[in-house]
This record gives C-alpha cells, sequence and structure tokens, in this order.
C-alpha cells in the first residue's frame, strides 16, 4: 500500500511539473512545494523530479541547437541561431540560480539551483559528449566573431561548461583551438594591412591583440614560431636560403617579436637537417666517391644555407663521430690485432682523404697547402724527458717524411668525448704495436710471415691520436707503459735470482737504453723485480722458521719494507714463533717490554693480538715443560731438567699459573733438589717452590743437604753451568 501510495504521489507531481517552463516564477514554486506536503512526497524524491524535470528541458534545447547546426542546408546562420538556443538554457540557468538565492527560498519546491546534463541522456555517451563539444567550440567562436572575447562571454562559457560537465582541459583545448584560430587570423589581417608595421611598439600591438581574445601570450609565442619556420621551410626547399629570403625572414622576426634562441634554434632544425642529409650522402660516398661533384655539394650547402660555422660543424661532427664510431666496431669485431689495425688505417684514411676535406670545405679554406703549413699540420710533442722513447720519437716525423706523406688529417672532429679514455689507450695501442711488428701474413701450416716495418706508420699512428682525441699526457703514457712493459720483461730473466751485482747493472742500463725508458721508470721496475724476488725468500725463510726477529731487524735497518713484503699472517706466524723461542730457551727469562712492545712494534702487528697470543702459548708451554723436565729426570738428564724448568719459570712470568699437582711428590722434590744445583736466583728458587708445591720445611731441608742421592752417578755428576 505504502508503494503504491508513494508512486501515486510521484505521478501526481511530474504531472504537476509539465506546467512548469523556463519562464518559472517565485509563485509556481510555492506551488508546488503546496503539492508535495498535500501528496506527503519526501524532500529528496521531489529533488530528484524537479532536476530530472530541468533536465529534459534544456536537453530539448541541446537537440534543437544540435540540428540547427550540423543541417547542412545553414553556414554561418545556423551557428547564430544554434548559439542563440545556448542562450535560452544560459538564461534558464540564471534564473533559476537567482531563484535558489531567493529570500523565501524555503517556500519554494525543492531541487531549484544551476541545471547539469548529469544523470540524463547526454551523460556518458562518447558520442553526445562530442557533440555538446561541438556546441561549446559554435559559442566559443562565435564569442570572438567581433575579433575580442567580452567578459560576459567568458562568464557565459564557464556556465556552460558546468552545465554540459565538460572537464577543465576539455574546455580549455577547445578554446585554445578555437582562440589560436581567430589569432592567426587577425595576425595575418595585422601584417598584410600595414597595421603591426605600422605599430610604434611591435610587442605592444601584438600584447593588445593578445588581451582582446583573453589568449595566452605564451600560446602566441609559439604560433609565432611556427609561423616563423613555416617560411623557412618553404623559403629553403631547393636546398638554398636567397638574400631576399634571409631578409624576408628578419622582416618576420622583427614583426613578430621572436627571440634570437628561436630563431637559432628553428634554423638549426630546418636548415641542419637539409644540410645533415648533405653531409651524410657525402660521408656515404666513401674514400673512392668523395669526388669535386660531393665537395660542391657540402660547399653550396653550407654556405648557401646560411649556417653559422659553428653550426655546421657541429652537425658535420655529428656525422662523422657515428661513422668513425662504426670504424671502431669493425677494429673490435676483428678476429685479430693485426685486422684491428687494418680498420683503424681505413679510418686515419678516411679521415685525411673524407673528413679532412669536408671540414675544408665547412670553413671554406683553400686546397693548396704549402710544406710550411704541412709540418704545422703534424702534431709534435716536445717534450725532452721522453725523447728518448723511440716509439714515441718516430710520430714526430722529419720535413722531408712529411711532405713525402702528404696532406696531415684534421683532428677538429674526433672521439675524445665519445669513448672512455681507456678505450682509447687500448686501439692506441693496438695500432702502436702494429707499427712495431709490421704487417702479419698467415701461410699454411700455421706459420706466419711479417713483412718490413715502415715507419711511415708511426705518422699514421701520430693521427690515430688526434682522431682519437687523445693528449698529449695519454699519448706518452702509452709509449711509456710499452717501453717498461719490455725492460720489465727482460729484466726479469738477467735478475731471475733477485741479486743485483755490478754486472747487472751494467747489463741493465744498456737495456734501458735501448728501449729508451727513462731512468725513474726503469728503477722502478728494477726496485719491483728485485723486491718481489726478495719477498718470496722472505716469505720462505719465515714459513721455513729460518728468520728470527733479530734478522728482521737488521733487514728492517738496511731499508727493506717488510709490512709489504711479507703478510699480516706470516708477520703473526713469525712473532707466535719468536715467543716459542723464548719459552723453550731454558734461560727462564722473560722480557716484558721486548715482548709486549718492541717486537709487535718491529713486526708491525697489533699489541692487543699479541698479548693474547702470548698468554695462551704461555699456559700450554707450561704444562709441556713440566711434562718433559720429569720425563728427562726420569732419564737422568739433569742439564735437560734445569733447561725445562727455567722454561717453565718464563711461562709463568707471562701467565702466572696456580702450583701443578703431581701423583709423586718424591719426583717434585727430586726436581727442586736438581734445580738448587744449578745455582738459580733466589726469586727463582722461591717461585719454583710455588710453582712444584713443596713446603716451605721441606724446601729449607732440601737446600740444606743439597738434595737426596738418586744414585752414586747422579752424586758424583759435576754440574756446568
Amino acid at each position: 500500500v505504502e508503494v503504491a501510495i508513494r508512486d501515486n504521489a510521484q505521478r501526481l507531481y511530474a504531472s504537476k511539473l509539465k506546467s512548469i517552463s523556463r519562464d518559472i516564477d517565485t509563485e509556481q514554486l510555492v506551488t508546488l512545494r503546496e503539492a508535495q506536503r498535500l501528496y506527503r512526497l519526501s524532500d529528496q524524491v521531489a529533488e530528484n523530479l524537479f532536476k530530472e524535470h530541468t533536465r529534459k528541458m534544456i536537453a530539448e534545447i541541446i537537440s534543437v541547437a544540435l540540428n540547427i547546426l550540423k543541417s547542412r542546408t545553414r553556414t554561418v546562420p545556423g551557428v547564430i541561431e544554434a548559439v542563440e538556443e545556448l542562450d535560452k538554457i544560459l538564461a534558464f540557468n540564471d534564473l533559476l540560480i537567482s531563484l535558489k538565492n531567493h529570500a523565501d527560498v524555503d517556500r519554494f519546491a525543492r531541487g531549484v539551483g544551476p541545471v547539469s546534463l548529469l544523470g540524463g541522456k547526454y551523460d556518458g555517451d562518447r558520442k553526445i559528449i562530442e557533440d555538446l563539444k561541438l556546441l561549446y567550440r559554435a559559442y566559443v567562436t562565435n564569442a570572438l566573431t567581433g575579433g575580442h572575447m567580452e567578459d560576459n562571454k567568458l562568464a557565459a562559457l564557464t556556465q556552460l561548461r558546468n552545465i554540459f560537465g565538460l572537464g577543465i582541459r576539455e574546455a580549455e583545448e577547445i578554446t585554445i583551438d578555437v582562440t589560436s584560430k581567430v589569432y592567426r587570423k587577425h595576425l595575418a589581417k595585422a601584417f598584410s594591412g600595414g597595421e603591426l608595421e605600422m605599430a610604434d611598439s611591435k610587442a605592444a600591438f601584438l600584447q593588445s591583440l593578445c588581451d582582446e581574445l583573453h589568449f595566452d601570450p605564451q600560446k602566441a609565442c609559439k604560433i609565432h614560431e611556427e609561423i616563423y619556420r613555416q617560411k623557412l621551410q618553404h623559403l629553403v626547399t631547393d636546398g638554398e636560403l636567397s638574400e631576399e629570403g634571409a631578409a624576408a625572414l628578419l622582416r618576420l622576426r622583427v614583426m613578430l617579436c621572436i627571440p634570437q634562441n628561436t630563431v637559432e634554434a628553428a634554423h638549426l632544425d630546418i636548415c641542419g637537417s637539409f644540410f645533415g642529409k648533405v653531409v651524410m650522402e657525402a660521408i656515404a660516398s666513401g674514400v673512392d666517391g668523395f669526388d669535386a661533384e660531393v665537395r660542391k655539394s657540402v660547399r653550396k650547402a653550407a654556405h648557401g644555407l646560411q649556417l653559422t660555422r659553428e653550426i655546421a660543424m657541429s652537425i658535420a661532427s655529428k656525422a662523422v663521430r657515428k661513422m668513425f664510431i662504426t670504424y671502431i666496431k669493425r677494429a673490435r669485431g676483428a678476429e685479430d690485432s693485426n685486422e684491428s689495425a687494418k680498420e683503424l688505417k681505413k679510418m686515419i684514411a678516411f679521415n685525411r682523404l673524407v673528413v679532412t676535406e669536408l671540414v675544408k670545405d665547412i670553413k671554406g679554406e683553400s686546397d693548396d697547402v704549402s710544406a710550411e703549413e704541412l709540418v704545422e699540420g703534424v702534431s709534435k710533442i716536445e717534450d725532452e724527458e721522453w725523447d728518448a722513447l723511440p716509439t714515441l720519437r718516430k710520430t714526430n716525423p722529419d720535413k722531408e717524411l712529411i711532405e713525402k706523406m702528404g696532406k696531415p688529417g684534421q683532428t677538429e672532429i674526433n672521439l675524445k668525448d665519445d669513448l672512455p679514455g681507456r678505450d682509447r689507450t687500448d686501439l692506441y695501442k693496438t695500432y702502436l704495436l702494429y707499427c712495431l711488428t709490421g704487417d702479419v701474413t698467415k701461410i699454411p701450416f700455421g706459420a706466419q710471415i711479417a713483412t718490413k716495418k715502415n715507419d711511415s706508420e708511426f705518422i699514421f699512428l701520430n693521427q690515430l691520436g688526434g682522431i682519437l682525441g687523445m693528449s698529449v699526457k695519454e699519448i706518452v703514457d702509452v709509449h711509456r707503459s710499452l717501453a717498461e712493459q719490455a725492460f720489465r720483461q727482460q729484466a726479469e730473466v738477467i735478475l731471475a735470482d733477485g741479486q743485483l751485482t755490478k754486472a747487472k747493472v751494467e747489463q741493465l742500463i744498456n737495456l734501458q737504453k735501448e728501449v729508451g725508458l727513462p731512468e725513474e721508470y726503469a728503477q722502478k721496475v728494477i726496485k719491483s723485480i728485485t723486491t718481489t724476488k726478495m719477498a718470496a725468500a722472505i716469505e720462505t725463510a719465515v714459513t721455513q722458521g729460518q728468520l728470527n726477529i733479530k734478522q728482521i731487524r737488521e733487514l728492517k735497518e738496511s731499508g727493506v719494507d717488510l709490512d709489504n713484503m711479507v703478510s699480516n699472517n706470516m708477520r703473526e706466524l713469525l712473532f707466535k714463533k719468536t715467543v716459542g723461542d723464548i719459552f723453550s730457551s731454558g734461560s727462564g727469562e722473560f722480557d716484558e717490554e721486548e715482548v709486549y712492545e718492541n717486537i709487535p712494534s718491529d713486526l708491525n702487528i697489533s699489541k692487543e693480538k699479541s698479548r693474547d697470543v702470548v698468554r695462551q702459548l704461555a699456559q700450554s708451554r707450561l704444562s709441556n715443560s713440566f711434562i718433559q723436565a720429569v720425563a728427562l729426570l726420569r732419564q737422568r738428564n739433569h742439564r735437560g731438567v734445569v733447561s725445562s724448568l727455567n722454561d717453565i719459570l718464563a711461562c709463568d712470568k707471562a701467565m702466572p699459573s696456580h702450583p701443578l699437582s703431581w701423583e709423586l711428590s718424591e719426583e717434585l722434590a727430586d726436581l727442586y733438589t736438581i734445580f738448587i744445583k744449578s745455582n738459580p736466583t733466589p726469586e727463582k728458587l722461591t717461585r719454583l717452590q710455588h710453582l712444584l708445591g713443596i713446603r716451605d720445611s721441606t724446601a729449607a731441608a732440601l737446600q740444606e743437604m743439597r738434595g737426596r742421592l738418586i744414585n752414586t752417578a747422579v752424586e758424583e755428576e759435576e754440574f756446568v753451568f
């Protein structure tokens, strides 16, 4: 029953709404409110019904406007009529907004307010959204027909966007598109009519035009740039920019206030594109195809397009470096270093015969080169210290060889920023080795034949350094490295035993002169070899226990760097052995300063770690020495007994011990008695008494009687200490 009552109330209220038109007034709204209450209809349902009714009203108007706009029999008048229909929607929307703000709004029907298509048949369908955009575009176009955008039209467009449910970005795109076309039209009119040219301030005129159309000046600048680019593109269609064309572009630039950087970017893009194609065609022709006709086309493009020398060189550099990289890839992919060097040689020839001429044509330089200019064109390394290197000296050719070889290659375009330093060095070294060994030809049965070396290859090596963009230091380092490598290989044979005799020194001096390695580097190599040999010998001596702390100190005093020659583990092992020798020396002495400070310092090891090693060693050696002393007692080796007891005392000094336990007290007394006969110091005797656990009375008796005789032979034995 409730559902039926509610549905009936909705039908009654909907029929009441049919009388509402775009001329709605306050009296009608009050009547609707009273009817709602009479029908006992909820505010929410009444509001939805009212909004649906207003939505249908504007949808009908939109349908009429679309039919007018899409009619093929109408043109401009159709746009005007469609806009008039849209004005009806805006007027109705304004009326509803004013009624919503009325003082008696509480007495009005629910749902009074701005209209919207959201929720109706125009909501969500893509085709319908495109129709709404078409109407919005028509309204923007009509608003700009007078050559300016009025403020009330801007407000109307905002309302229309909200009614249609368009996004801000969608609406802006339509507005900018329409305004751009209108701006172009007015700009063309002002340009052709002379209005812009006569203006005192071109910038002020253009700004005024933007203000009238409410057009973003940045968007206007983009249009100016497009116009300039179109003009430039048209003028260079034949690959050349005439003086008249350049003047026309200058006039256009002044009229449209186009910045210099924008002009340069346009020329670089458009003219540079033309020039880049010409350069690529010239490079692609290769060494054989780079003839006079090709060079003529390059000169025409470089100067006819009126590119600055810097821009032209930049474009050419990009294309040439790309070709250089192709040669480099081939060299890296070669089956051996000999073939790799041949690919690099092709690149050098390409640079000398093609790229060098290309650079001349771009710069407008003459082909005639004097002998003096040829010599100047070859980069020379002036360094007295390195003049001794034979391979480096050959890259600085004499005048006669330069004239014989002909014009040098350009170095302005190089691969300095395209390849890592390591790669450039490796490529240079590959060709340097080729210069030293000559061309190698493989013959059957795995044999090889090396052709005679030609010093002219070093000229090409010089040019390769320029192509790779290598600095003097980088080039010198490669030659020095190779000389050092050769010196080291032969020096290791001479110094195989690690001993540096007078005869060997003379051999090394002659070898140094032969390879041309500076003395400073030769000495480093010699020191490195002898140090390595000595380090191996020292490591072996430490491992075999043939080296003691005294010898270590003597080596250090002689300047031997033990820290680098002997590993830390080996030095720790040597310390442990040295302490072990102290604990087995039979002297009974333990110098704490020597063991804890001096020896670790000499061996450059951790003093804290050294203390731990001493304590652990003392603890284990003490018990071992005691057992050894008893064993020697039973063997009647009294001299050995005394030595072992002294070792116990040395260990006890390093790591004080508790009294030792033993089952046979008689043997402890015998040990004490034998030690008494060695005439020890009172301190040692007292400490041994404590360690053997002998009472004072027993010790006194033993000292008094000089010990119990073990047997007659023992009694007659005479001790020598």
